[in-house]
């Protein structure tokens, strides 16, 4: 496992269909889990995605594993505050299992050596993600954000059952 080679590239505009439709088939994998199907249309959608894709300080970045495209993320740099979110982050399905998220999350870290904090999120059901961003990555759970106590920043997409979830945050 540890002789994989993962880095990030800069998502080409031409690659960003591909981009959605593996995340989202990512995504489908923990929803169709615990939901036992996919609500009405892929999670998250093609315009959700889009509007993270393009707002302001967003980057949309390719991991690639000795040359192979196996994943994604979005992040947003403030390069004022150096409070950087991590908006998306995925691997192709098949992928997983191999240390490549934790490799391209330290890889992440390293472009960005100017970050003073990480945020981001999840819905509560993905177990393997709080997992993954506590004990591998080094993140704290910051916020429980539910039905009562909603996220004003990530608002959970409409078609879910529930809009559970967790707020992380790793202070560099």
């Amino acid at each position: 496992m540890s002789s994989y080679s993962v880095s990030l590239t800069t998502a080409d505009p031409s690659d960003l269909t591909d981009f959605k439709r593996e995340l989202q088939d990512a995504f489908a994998i923990a929803v169709i889990e615990e939901f036992e199907a996919l609500p009405d249309g892929p999670i998250p959608s093609d315009e959700d995605l889009d509007t993270s894709f393009n707002s302001p300080g967003a980057e949309v970045l390719r991991i690639v594993c000795d040359g192979r495209k196996v994943g994604g993320a979005v992040v947003t740099i403030d390069e004022k505050t150096h409070h950087n979110s991590l908006d998306l982050f995925f691997l192709k399905v098949g992928e997983h299992g191999l240390g490549l998220g934790h490799k391209a999350w330290l890889a992440i870290e390293a472009r960005y050596p100017q970050t003073i904090v990480w945020t981001t999120h999840t819905p509560y059901f993905e177990r393997r993600n709080i997992h993954f961003y506590v004990n591998k990555c080094g993140f704290k759970i910051t916020a429980f954000f539910h039905a009562h106590y909603p996220d004003p920043n990530h608002p959970e997409p409409d078609n879910l059952p529930d809009s559970a979830g967790f707020q992380f945050e790793k202070v560099m």
